[in-house]
Parts: C-alpha cells; sequence; structure tokens
C-alpha cells in the first residue's frame, strides 16, 4: 500500500543490480554454495544473468525485507572481498563498498528530487554516496545508480531507495537493460560493415567509411568478392545465386532444431537459402544462397561460423 512504515513494508519488489564478471563470482561462489546460503537464508530470489558478458544483471525479488537481508549479506560479501585483497596491499585507504543498481528513467526523477533534494536527504541521512547516471544504460530505458559506503550505509541507502520506488512506480514501458558480449562480433559484407546485435546485423556507418578506405588499396576484397573495389553495390544490385557444397555431417548444425539456426541465417542476411535434399551415394548436401551480393556474402559468412 506504499506507507512506509518503518520496518513494516511487506511488498513484493525486484531491484536489479550490474555487476562485473569477478563480483558476480563472488556472489556465486564455489559450486554456488555463497548464493545458496544467500537465498535460504534472505528468502528472496537471486538471479543471476547468463552470458559470458563483462557484465552481468542480479535480480533480486522478494518482500522488502527479505530484499534487505539479500542486499546486506552482498555488501558484507564484498567488504569482505575488499579486506581480503588488502590484506597483500600496501594500500592504506580502504575502498568503499560499492554497488550498482540498474533503476528505470522513469523513476530516476523522483530518486533525485527537486533539485537535488531527495538524493542529498539520502546521502546526508546514511551517509552513503549516491550517484544516478546522466544517460541511459544502451539499448535501454534505464539508468545506473550507484551507491558506495559502509555496508550498513548502503543498506540504509536501498531502503530508502526501495520507498522512493514504491512511492513513484516506473512510467511507460521499461526496456532493461541486457549487458552485451565483451565485443560485438564485425562483418564486412558487400562493402558494408554490420555488427551482430542479438539476432540482427546492423549496419556500422563509421566501420563501414574505415572498410571503404581498407578496400581502395588492394590486396583487400570484400567477402564473396573476387575483384577490389565495389562494381556498384547498392539497393538495385540485380540478385544472384551462390552455390555451396556442404558436408552432411556438418549441414545438422546449420540447419539447428526444427530449422531455428538457418531461418536466423536466413533473417540476419537477408538472403534466400535452399538447402537440397540428400543425395544418395553423396556425403555432401548442395546449398544454394540467392540475393544481392551483400546478402549473399553475410550468409555465407554465418554459414561458415556455424
Amino acid at each position: 500500500d506504499g506507507k512506509a512504515s518503518e520496518g513494516g513494508l511487506n511488498v513484493t519488489l525486484t531491484i536489479r543490480l550490474l555487476m562485473h564478471g569477478k563480483e558476480v563470482g563472488s556472489i556465486i561462489g564455489k559450486k554456488g554454495e555463497t548464493v545458496k546460503k544467500m537465498r535460504e537464508e534472505s528468502g528472496a530470489r537471486i538471479n543471476i544473468s547468463e552470458g559470458s558478458c563483462p557484465e552481468r544483471i542480479v535480480t533480486i525479488t522478494g518482500p522488502t525485507d527479505a530484499i534487505f537481508k539479500a542486499f546486506s549479506m552482498i555488501a558484507l560479501k564484498f567488504e569482505e572481498d575488499i579486506n581480503a585483497s588488502m590484506t597483500n596491499s600496501t594500500v592504506t585507504s580502504k575502498p568503499p563498498v560499492t554497488l550498482r543498481l540498474v533503476v528505470p528513467a522513469s523513476q530516476c526523477g523522483s530518486l533525485i528530487g527537486k533539485g537535488g533534494s531527495k538524493i542529498k536527504e539520502i546521502r546526508e541521512s546514511t551517509g552513503a554516496q549516491v550517484q544516478v547516471a546522466g544517460d541511459m544504460l544502451p539499448n535501454s530505458t534505464e539508468r545506473a545508480v550507484t551507491i558506495s559506503g559502509t555496508p550498513d550505509a548502503i543498506i540504509q541507502c536501498v531502503k530508502q531507495i526501495c520507498v522512493v520506488m514504491l512511492e513513484s512506480p516506473p512510467k511507460g514501458a521499461t526496456i532493461p537493460y541486457r549487458p552485451k558480449p565483451a565485443s560485438a562480433p564485425i562483418i564486412f559484407a558487400g562493402g558494408q560493415a554490420f555488427t551482430i546485435q542479438g539476432q540482427y546485423a546492423i549496419p556500422h556507418p563509421d566501420l563501414t567509411k574505415l572498410h571503404q578506405l581498407a578496400m581502395q588499396h588492394p590486396p583487400f576484397t570484400p567477402l564473396g568478392q573476387t575483384t577490389p573495389g565495389f562494381p556498384g553495390l547498392d539497393a538495385t544490385t540485380p540478385t544472384s545465386s551462390h552455390e555451396l557444397t556442404i558436408p552432411n555431417d556438418l549441414i545438422g548444425c546449420i540447419i539447428g532444431r526444427q530449422g531455428s539456426k538457418i531461418n536466423e541465417i536466413r533473417q540476419m542476411s537477408g538472403a534466400q537459402i535452399k538447402i537440397a535434399n540428400a543425395t544418395e551415394g553423396s556425403a555432401e548436401r548442395q546449398v544454394t544462397i540467392t540475393g544481392s551480393p551483400a546478402n549473399i556474402s553475410l550468409a555465407q559468412y554465418l554459414i561458415n561460423a556455424r
């Protein structure tokens, strides 16, 4: 009901934290023991995003008291890590514990308050440092809120932030931040550079310029093209076909479960791809790719990558 009486806030909340791989490792612990203990003792659901990203999202959901318990366990664990790292180092001043929350941008205004009054009040009453990022996190409508201080100051600070978030729920739809893998793969096709994001190849103008400059100096040739330079590769490029033969034992990984991979490749490249039926006595399958030279070379690249 949003009434923030001391200790009696029993609403389910979800708080997202952004962590580096090393911090996540510390939270998970050997064979997942640390996170298991945190889940059991706090009663909160603690979810860690998958992926080989340098950053991961840790989602904590539960009644507010369970969330505070989970937060205090995380803050104390980080404090422990700091102490451990200081035992063999020459650093004399102890760095504070730092947590990064991910908050919908539509709630950041309430958190900052008029002329910064709310955030100032939170800093002064808890002794924690609080900073709200000016920009939204890439491809999302969320901002990072960095809290640092002693574990105790952090817990007090999280309590106050929870109160603000409950009193002013997010407005409109929130696009959650999803960390990207360390570096998005880059594909050069038909004289254009693309970065792969999720399931799509996104044209990358800056890299395209670089790519085109590089292409003006042979011996570079674009993928799937034998002559340097660009023979008029624009939208009106006639479609052509390209044949590939693929060993039978590899065709499965290109088609994927129920055709999921081949459909993904069709979607990303924009090319039509036909896989011939297996012919008896042959160890290979014929694959025909149709589209513009750019589509074809992108499809070829994606097939080779698989």
